[in-house]
């Protein structure tokens, strides 16, 4: 397991000697199971609510709603959906985006969806979940953006009640839509910092939309110390990855994939020590990347970036964060120890006040030695019941 060491970076989230405990690496003979990587405390950074639906709800929305869908089973509304396909073009892949948000215009759906996927996320031990989406693609039917943000807030807070997880709002700004709307929404979530928003976005489109453009909104959000992300180095170069940091000032990178790119880059972002929000299978399923061997995550994590393991988009890419870090460990290599590690990045690398980050570092540090201590007794690994 990753130590927190009182040497680190400065700016690091660091664990006073007091409240912290030297790790052990996990045994080499430990190996690597859906139920182990189930069990241990994660993060999900970079999750966005209309690709993170339930099948069953889509088409139980879409019945109340009297909205027209692509199929009427789930089976058959997957498909149409390309859930978990490769997809031959981005038009093919925005194709799901058009159905989870013909049904998410209304308070009541948003409310559920919110609540749902902070549910779903907690069964596989996420901690802490950064929810992610841009109000302005909900008003079809009129919804005010207040009523939007308060709705999916509402939603989130009711499965915090019932499963204890705990959860943030990131407010997105889209690139292919004017800057002006980007600065609405950086409004809207300085107005909701401390009520449940905890950061900005930038996504969209890279191509042909310089990040650049928006910098009026990012600009009001640091000035009103609001954390900001940014969508970069999906779809378009490097380039786009240094605009995203240089330009708006971003404090962490959604996919970052061509970060490889520009090694001088790469080396700045390395020493700031700016997260990625790496989301493996959602980059080979828009083909960001040629295949998951050739992604450049374990680079990075080798090389020393900060990186994290994200799912994106829980529905349309059909995945956990529990599958994404399988995923790493089959197709790119990486050791348990190396997972723990990336783990302990994503707690860092959170959205959360320094002083709570503390607290919930030190508490999750505990659990993944409990849960590899148990998972290398001789009598392997058992779920522990909820007490």
């Amino acid at each position: 397991m990753p130590s927190i060491r009182d040497d680190e970076f400065p700016g690091e989230t660091v664990i006073p000697s007091t409240a912290r405990r030297e790790h052990a690496a996990p045994p080499p003979t430990l190996a690597v199971t859906e139920e182990l990587l189930r069990a241990l405390p994660k993060t999900d950074l970079h999750c966005h609510l209309d690709g993170s639906m339930r099948l069953s709800t889509i088409l139980e929305l879409g019945q109340q709603q009297g909205v027209r869908l692509p199929a009427d089973t789930e089976e058959g509304l997957a498909k149409a959906i390309h859930m978990g396909q490769v997809c031959k073009s981005l038009e093919e892949y925005l194709v799901a985006f058009d159905v989870t948000l013909s049904v998410l215009q209304t308070e009541e759906a948003l409310e559920r969806t919110a609540y749902e996927l902070a549910v779903d996320a907690a069964a596989e031990n996420v901690r802490w979940l950064e929810v992610r989406y841009s109000p302005v693609l909900h008003q079809q039917r009129g919804l005010k953006m207040t009523t939007i943000v308060d709705a999916v807030l509402e939603g989130l807070r009711r499965a915090k009640r019932e499963t204890g997880i705990k959860t943030g709002v990131i407010i997105c700004g889209i690139r292919h839509i004017n800057p002006q709307t980007s600065l609405r929404l950086a409004e809207l979530a300085v107005a909701y910092k401390n009520r449940g928003v905890v950061g900005f976005d930038l996504a969209g489109a890279e191509m042909n939309f310089p990040a650049k453009d928006h910098k009026s909104a990012f600009h009001l959000i640091l000035k009103n110390n609001v954390n900001c992300t940014a969508h970069a180095g999906e779809a378009f170069g490097p380039e786009s990855i240094s605009q995203a940091i240089h330009n708006l000032g971003a404090h962490r990178i959604g996919h970052g994939v061509r970060l490889r790119e520009d090694g001088d880059l790469l080396n700045y972002v390395n020493d700031h020590r700016i997260p990625l929000e790496c989301c493996p299978s959602s980059n080979l399923q828009t083909g960001a990347v040629a295949s998951l061997e050739s992604h450049p995550l374990k680079f990075y994590f080798d090389y020393g970036l900060r990186v994290t393991i994200n799912t994106d988009n829980r529905l349309i890419t059909d995945t956990t964060v529990t599958k994404e870090l399988m995923v790493a460990h089959r197709h790119m290599g990486l050791s348990l120890e190396d997972l723990t590690t990336i783990l302990i990045s994503g707690f860092k690398s959170a959205f959360l006040p320094f002083r709570e980050k503390q607290d919930m570092l030190a508490q999750v540090n505990r659990e993944m030695d409990e849960v590899l201590t148990r998972a290398s007794s001789p009598s392997g690994y058992t779920p522990r019941r909820p007490g």
